[in-house]
């Protein structure tokens, strides 16, 4: 009785105290920001603030809106267009210079349609080439933030509607790498890929999410071991948005892309800081996944950010049966008697689930 209690008391509090769900929903704030998203738990609003609310609602539906929208419009047809007339050039260099240029300048319009205000950090450890940039994962506009402030090539999932047309209209002119998550096929052709990426020194430093998905601007989750395997320099990136003038976060198991962005261009400005911290090498004694929790946790730690041991896949799919057995195998053991220490059982085993 004494175990079934425990393990009973174990799951009610992680029901109470789920570390992880909440990663995917957006992120609660103290005080009201006049946007819709956060005034469902405010019951008591003066009229006062509705008047304030519906003027905000004017300025950013009649004003902000339109022209930010015009604003992305442009910079995504001048990436459709510039992309197609550079990848047609036969000088290597000659593409090279001008992908640079114009990606920065389709980069700037992007995020002036969302107002960003970007505070950079820390700009003498910025990612060089032969390098691996990884950073926090929020939203796909974390592209455009660090985007702003220097070129990378890409590394991501395969997307489809307008996400899969810039990306198609991005690999034209510049060695990007995408990828199907659920292909095998794909994963060991983009360590390849990686590998040969970072010996070339004359290409760009290549910007990685190692989360493999959006966490809310609160924490860091698992990284994904792969990016942390190829045995080069990696440069570490912390992104923190001010959640008070809009919310970052891309929860895309409920939004589309394009009502997320409209959503975006209609808050008050996405503002945010970036620091880039030291770059980090794999140490002897060190293998990939100690590697990356090591950088994962300088990176919460800048940022100010939760650094959780979860994958963030949990966002769409269930624990995997394997993390399940393994608690099973750990409490046969205490069962069977393997253990010599002198200890109730459940306590016994939750030190080794601890250890």
């Amino acid at each position: 009785m004494a175990d079934v209690l425990h393990f009973c008391r174990r799951g009610v509090e992680c029901i109470v105290d789920d570390d992880v769900t909440k990663r995917f929903s957006a992120q609660e704030l103290d005080t009201w920001n006049l946007l819709t998203r956060s005034s469902s738990n405010f019951h008591n609003i003066s009229m006062r603030l509705s008047v304030l609310w519906g003027v905000g609602v004017l300025l950013r539906y009649g004003v902000l809106l339109p022209l930010r929208l015009t604003v992305a419009v442009t910079g995504i047809q001048l990436l459709f267009l510039f992309t197609a007339i550079v990848a047609c050039l036969p000088n290597r260099e000659l593409r090279v210079y001008l992908t640079e240029k114009v990606h920065g300048v389709c980069y700037h319009l992007c995020a002036r349609s969302i107002s960003a205000i970007i505070t950079y950090h820390n700009r003498e450890n910025k990612p060089k080439s032969g390098g691996i940039c990884v950073a926090n994962h929020t939203t796909p506009i974390d592209v455009i933030i660090l985007a702003n402030d220097g070129c990378y090539s890409l590394v991501g999932q395969l997307h489809g509607g307008l996400m899969g047309m810039i990306q198609k209209a991005m690999v034209r002119s510049s060695p990007h790498i995408w990828f199907d998550r659920a292909q095998m096929k794909d994963r060991h052709l983009v360590a390849k890929r990686l590998g040969e990426h970072v010996a070339d020194k004359t290409k760009q430093p290549i910007l990685i999410f190692p989360e493999g998905t959006c966490i809310n601007n609160t924490s860091v989750m698992m990284f994904k071991k792969g990016s942390f395997e190829i045995g080069c320099t990696v440069h570490p990136v912390a992104i923190k948005y001010d959640p008070r003038f809009g919310d970052a976060f891309w929860n895309s198991s409920k939004f589309g892309l394009v009502n997320y962005l409209l959503r975006m261009m209609s808050s008050w400005a996405i503002v945010c800081s970036v620091w880039y911290l030291p770059p980090m090498n794999r140490q002897e004694e060190e293998d990939a996944v100690q590697f990356d929790n090591r950088v994962k946790a300088a990176i919460a730690a800048r940022g100010g950010l939760v650094d959780l041991i979860w994958d963030g896949g949990l966002k769409r799919a269930k624990v995997k049966e394997t993390l399940r057995e393994e608690q099973q195998k750990l409490y046969s053991k205490v069962l069977s008697g393997e253990t010599k220490v002198a200890m109730r059982p459940s306590a016994r085993l939750q030190q080794e689930v601890d250890q």
